[in-house]
């Protein structure tokens, strides 16, 4: 499965309103892959000074990520597909 990249402006969110949010795209996820529609929320990472998120997930499909986060109700600007580099030591 591919690696995508979805970018939200969060504008005066909170911190708890941010933990929601992760909560939600967490708790989607795995709702859907239960139901056999794999997806694999990765992580997020906040800039607070910009309003922006970025989280990763990953999935067969931009399609099936963009469906996770319409269902989690969570905005979102674009959809890419990513390359997540993070060592594994």
């Amino acid at each position: 499965m591919a690696v995508y990249m979805v970018e939200r402006e969060l504008p005066g969110i909170t911190l708890e309103q941010l933990g929601g949010a992760q909560r939600a795209a967490i708790e989607t996820s795995h709702r859907f892959s239960d139901e056999g529609k794999p997806v694999r929320y990765i992580r997020s990472t906040y800039v607070p000074g910009e309003a922006k998120c970025m989280c990763l997930f990953e999935a067969p499909s931009a399609q099936r990520v963009k469906e996770v986060n319409e269902a989690a109700q969570i905005p979102f600007s674009r959809i890419v597909e990513a390359l997540d580099l993070t060592p594994n030591a």
